[in-house]
């Protein structure tokens, strides 16, 4: 199957003198997003070759530790959700959810 379209998403990194993220933005131009500000980037590239997942996670020396433990969180919880369509495995998915309310209870950052 030809390659049809393609869409393009960009991160920007402002780095320090010590190579420490001062600032981070990202564009996706086909969502409507332009130059948007971030504080953290969690990204997973699966490897088909060698069947390997690559990561990059950078966050900025200003980002909270309470923001930190939210964004963990609602990864956590988006990372089930995605594996639930992905895989349509239901029973796993509820596991990882659990996980996830588990996760948020011990960092007291349960949302009344």
């Amino acid at each position: 199957m030809a390659v049809k379209h393609t869409s393009e998403i960009k991160f920007q990194i402002g780095l320090d003198e010590n190579r420490v993220p001062e600032e981070i933005s990202w564009t996706a131009k086909e969502g409507g997003i332009e130059n948007m500000t971030s504080k953290a980037i969690m990204l997973s590239v699966w490897d088909p070759k060698d069947k390997d997942t690559l990561r990059m996670d950078l966050w900025t020396k200003d980002m909270p530790v309470d923001e930190m433990k939210q964004f963990f969180h609602q990864s956590l919880v988006s990372m089930a959700d995605s594996f639930e369509r992905a895989t349509n495995d239901e029973k796993m998915s509820a596991t990882m959810r659990d996980f996830c309310s588990y996760f948020a209870e011990k960092l007291e950052i349960v949302k009344e």
